[in-house]
């Protein structure tokens, strides 16, 4: 799926998003204001012209979950249904690799939902708390790699500031036969990022993964509801999946900055299947609503 960054924007399937113009750096608005911004994004798959984003919402009937279609040069957003237990705060999502329609979505505070998305429906199939949740951990990213008919997962605290630099984790990754995911022995390292900088940057805000297993690392700086953000999305190491399951991360001495974005508050890098290296990134600009667009860093 090769996303144009010139599409023009419709008005919502269900009534979530108003018309607006593409603003001048290519970004593309699907959401107008807090609860409608991008919180993580998964590529419904390979072909297709549509991707799910999380609405990072807390109360009960806000939106959890929604899809962003692009056909015949228009893009449209649409609300799903969730249906099951009603998460907190969710940061990511990433499809299960191998099982179309399945997903993991990551709520903030660790809680991992399996699910099914059944055209406007996603049910809860079980949740979990991630293994190893440290003391004042706050999750914003998830990624799945695959190898060999193995899974292993990806997953960060976001950081605070210089002082508290993000923890990456990763660990093996199976399901119980009714869904339940399994983690396997946690690595950790931690990552501080090189853009953007200063007090209060979170720096991871979302991991993704490319097809030779280089890591990708989105990093925001947010100063309040209205801003100012700033952003920017990273190449940081490397990850490998063993034959036998086992997994491995490395990260680079010093992070490759792939784009900086001011202005922007980045919490969604997803790699896009069948395409020839495009991300597919998203924002969650709080007051101002979320924004989308494409950048090729995942080839």
């Amino acid at each position: 799926m090769n996303l144009p960054l010139t599409l023009a924007t419709t008005t919502a399937l269900l009534g979530l998003l108003a018309p607006a113009a593409a603003p001048a750096d290519d970004w593309q608005q699907v959401g107008t204001d807090a609860r409608s911004g991008i919180s993580g994004l998964a590529s419904e798959g390979p072909g297709s012209d549509s991707a799910l984003f999380v609405n990072d919402n807390k109360r009960p009937g806000q939106p959890r979950l929604s899809r962003v279609s692009y056909r015949d040069g228009a893009l449209a957003v649409g609300r799903l249904v969730w249906n099951g237990a009603e998460p907190n705060d969710l940061e990511a999502i990433e499809a299960i690799p191998g099982e179309p329609g399945a997903y993991l979505a990551l709520a903030g505070r660790g809680i991992v939902y399996r699910i099914t998305v059944e055209g406007a429906t996603a049910t809860v199939v079980d949740h979990t708390p991630l293994p190893a949740i440290a003391p004042g951990d706050d999750y914003e990213s998830l990624a799945l790699v695959s190898r060999d008919g193995k899974l292993a997962a990806l997953w960060a605290d976001r950081g605070d500031g210089p002082d508290r630099p993000a923890t990456v984790y990763a660990a093996p990754l199976t399901f119980a036969s009714w869904g339940q995911p399994l983690f396997g022995t946690v690595t950790r390292r931690a990552y501080s990022a090189a853009e953007p900088r200063g007090a209060g940057v979170r720096h991871v805000s979302d991991l993704a993964v490319t097809g030779s297993g280089r890591i990708l690392a989105g990093s925001a700086a947010d100063a309040g509801d209205d801003g100012p953000f700033d952003s920017a999305v990273s190449e940081i190491g490397r990850v490998a999946l063993t034959s036998g399951g086992r997994v491995r991360i490395t990260l680079a001495a010093a992070p490759t900055v792939l784009g900086t974005f001011p202005g922007r508050k980045i919490e969604a890098v997803e790699c896009l299947p069948g395409t020839t290296g495009d991300a597919l990134l998203g924002t969650d600009d709080e007051n101002a609503g979320g924004f989308l667009r494409t950048a090729p860093y995942c080839a």
